[in-house]
């Protein structure tokens, strides 16, 4: 007879001599989930084996349970006879972590207990308190208070992409069916997901050097995460460089950063945000990098690293909203999103990294560099033959490569300088070549002859 595999919930033992590993596995699991079930008498890949089971034995693993775990738990043991084998079952829960195993904190991951420190565990309850609970609890929006064809653009997307069977859905069916409503309100996750109470705040900027000092265009966008993904994609699309190559009679555009691995980003950090705390989330695209801001600390015990070298189980803090991007393709492979950004990246030669900042997570991606590019904030930078232009220069001459017909005044406010020190970077501007006034002296723009 087999039981299956090990999960994060379940753990088997061959006998009650392995009872130290059983206690760690206890405290692991608490400490991940509250609740559990360990067998004596099984092997790791389930198969029932059995084993003596007496009042000692029994006694046994209680006493080790009781005295080993802090603090104390009353865990429910029992005797089974599987198929005329004897096991010992081991049936646990508590509300009180986190837990130690002889002084030491572990936390479950797949079917492995890994060893954390004190000042990890902190950050991991941190990170997920929530957990679990925001997704289901009841928003402030009715259930009439949604996006009737945001709803319906995901449906037509999973049932597309072979995710959801085909069949005549309508927006109460979706909303029941996956859990978003109670009684007459939508949950957080349904209202978040779909609702038009424009539930989320997704920022963007343009700026002109790798500095948030100089903006060439700054937005605010209020919607739903459907809909503030595509947002955040097209405005990310539309702002990046694209290079244009021949093969055989047909003209292929390529992006300087794959559209999958900006997709996979986006969907990540809209799956993974803490969504309670009306945050928002972040785009700022600069001439060296691309940065994306999610809310929320990271909600893992392992490290991005971890996750790419190895196969671990994701640590995923909105399941409901994961899974519900994962039917919509909007992520690609459900659980495996560093694993893939990481592949798609080293594909592409694109650098990446990743922070924490602020209690938030931040996605960096690298642009490939460019001459033209302001790209060196702390030298001057010469464009064409013309002469070299100091820092300042450089973020006005980016300001009017994006609007030509800006006042002084407006330059100002956008690099962070006086008026006077703009006026005088336009006067060093013109005399070095690079621009020009056009038109009469009122109603004049600026011309910029070298880019």
């Amino acid at each position: 007879m087999n039981l299956g595999k090990e999960t994060e919930t379940l753990e088997f033992k061959k006998t009650t001599g392995e009872i130290k590993a059983a206690v760690v596995s206890i405290a692991a699991i608490l400490n991940k989930h509250g609740v559990g079930t360990l067998y004596f008498g099984v092997k790791p890949n389930g198969d029932v084996m059995g084993q003596e089971v007496s009042e000692s034995s029994l006694r046994d693993v209680s006493r080790n349970v009781f005295e080993s775990i802090k603090p104390q738990i009353y865990p429910a043991i029992t005797e089974v006879v599987l198929e005329d084998k004897h096991l010992i079952k081991v049936e646990f829960s508590g509300d009180h972590a986190p837990y130690s195993a002889f002084g030491r904190y572990y936390l479950r991951t797949a079917d492995e207990d890994r060893e954390v420190s004190p000042e990890e565990l902190k950050e991991f309850f941190g990170a997920n308190k929530y957990r679990g609970k925001w997704e289901h609890a009841k928003s402030e929006a009715s259930s009439k208070q949604i996006n009737k064809s945001t709803i319906k653009r995901f449906w037509e997307k999973a049932v597309a992409a072979g995710r959801m069977p085909s069949g005549k859905y309508t927006c109460p069916v979706i909303l029941n069916r996956f859990g978003l409503v109670k009684g007459d309100s939508l949950t957080n996750a349904g209202e978040a997901l779909f609702g038009n109470t424009h539930p989320v705040t997704l920022k963007t900027a343009i700026f002109a050097t790798d500095e948030k000092l100089t903006f060439l265009d700054m937005k605010m966008f209020e919607d739903n995460i459907l809909n503030l993904m595509d947002v955040a994609e097209d405005y990310i699309v539309k702002n990046i460089r694209w290079r244009s190559e021949i093969t055989g009679f047909e003209r292929e555009e390529i992006p300087e950063i794959p559209v999958a691995v900006i997709r996979e980003v986006l969907a990540n950090g809209f799956a993974h945000s803490i969504y309670d705390a009306r945050t928002y989330h972040e785009i700022c695209i600069h001439p060296s990098m691309i940065t994306i801001y999610s809310p929320g600390e990271y909600a893992s015990p392992y490290k991005p690293e971890e996750y790419i070298k190895g196969n671990y189980q994701s640590e995923i803090r909105n399941p409901l909203i994961a899974k519900m991007l994962f039917l919509c393709k909007a992520i690609e492979q459900f659980g495996s999103g560093f694993k893939r950004i990481d592949s798609l990246c080293k594909d592409a030669g694109v650098k990446y990294s990743y922070e924490n900042v602020n209690n938030g997570f931040k996605f960096i991606l690298y642009r490939p560099q460019i001459i033209s590019d302001i790209s060196d904030v702390t030298s001057n930078v010469t464009y064409g033959d013309g002469e070299a232009l100091n820092k300042t220069e450089q973020a006005v001459l980016a300001v009017l490569n994006q609007n030509p017909e800006i006042s002084r005044e407006e330059i100002a406010e956008r690099v962070s300088k006086t008026v006077r020190t703009v006026q005088r970077a336009l006067g060093t501007l013109v005399d070095k070549g690079y621009i020009r006034r056009v038109g009469a002296k009122k109603n004049s723009t600026w011309e910029v002859l070298k880019k």
